[in-house]
């Protein structure tokens, strides 16, 4: 069954400007980001994804925990992080409509912080703030249908896979099919699905600007609950990605250093080119810039060099 929700002209008109600035990133080659840039964005997404839950390392704690240095600081808190970690990097081995794929993150996401990791709940949960029950979710013997139904919606092919991203993460949440571990399940899966059809999602970190406006990312969830549709939620999350792909954008139209220019020709994956396959990447750049770019890439040892004048080629080191 088709999860409710509406469309309304504040959904199609966000559909619309993603859809414009997806075309943009893919135009400028930004979906192959560059190694430096690919993990920066990592780190914000897991800060942000853990801070949503209550998680206080900093993005420097972080960074040295990918770079496999110690830190002090909580335990439990180091664990999450490491664990997420280990998520992040197989991204792009799950499947986005699979439930089998879905538990075993959750398994690697949770390992060592609750009791049965990768395995719906087995008991009632609800959810309270403050002083007052937000949320009680579904019984625990529903959870196994309502989660079947939710990824077959998911396969459907008619629905757009921005709108399906959204419904699924707010359907999740209601559901609340784990112990622990929804919410950020929730933004991780909604990457999956998204990065499966565009992958620059792989590097988006939405979770940053969600972590930046939390209150009105559970006004949102409860305003769906309210009316019993996702509608509220659909309309915050594709401002939250309309907004992340500017930030992206406005990234790459900086002014770009040499270095900077080296390293995300090398993210491309170009293996041997010449200085014009170069400048048909950075357009606005003179043959004296590229000769420049290139001689400094030769010397830092990130560039090979074969030939001479007119036959001159590189090729990534």
């Amino acid at each position: 069954m088709k999860p409710p929700y509406d469309i309304t002209p504040t959904i199609l008109m966000l559909v619309s400007a993603i859809s414009e600035k997806i075309g943009a990133v893919h135009a400028i080659y930004l979906d192959k980001q560059s190694p430096q840039l690919r993990k920066l964005n990592r780190i914000k997404t897991i800060h942000s994804s853990l801070q949503i839950e209550g998680n206080t390392l900093t993005e420097e704690q972080i960074t040295a925990l990918i770079e496999n240095k110690r830190i002090i600081g909580p335990q439990k808190d180091v664990l999450e992080v490491l664990n997420a970690i280990k998520v992040y990097e197989k991204l792009d081995q799950y499947d986005s409509t699979s439930s089998k794929s879905f538990l075993e993150a959750h398994e690697l996401l949770m390992k060592d912080l609750i009791a049965d990791p990768g395995k719906y709940r087995k008991q009632g949960v609800g959810i309270v703030k403050g002083s007052k029950v937000a949320h009680i979710a579904p019984s625990h013997e529903n959870v196994p249908f309502l989660m079947n139904d939710l990824f077959k919606y998911l396969n459907d092919k008619n629905e757009l896979t921005l709108i399906k991203s959204c419904v699924f993460h707010y359907e999740m949440e209601f559901i609340h099919p784990f112990i622990d571990g929804n919410g950020r399940m929730g933004r991780l899966w909604q990457t999956v699905i998204l990065m499966q059809e565009y992958p620059v999602f792989e590097f988006l970190p939405f979770e940053s600007l969600i972590s930046q406006t939390q209150d009105n990312y559970y006004k949102s969830l409860a305003l769906s609950d309210n009316t019993g549709k996702s509608t509220h939620f659909i309309e915050y999350m594709l401002n939250v990605i309309n907004k992340s792909l500017d930030g992206l954008l406005n990234y790459n139209n900086r002014t770009l250093r040499d270095i900077d220019r080296l390293e995300y020709f090398c993210s491309l994956g170009i293996k041997v080119f010449t200085r014009k396959d170069y400048m048909n990447i950075f357009k606005d750049i003179s043959s004296a810039t590229a000769s420049r770019d290139l001689k400094k890439g030769v010397e830092l040892k990130i560039l090979n060099i074969t030939g001479n004048q007119s036959t001159t080629k590189y090729s990534i080191a």
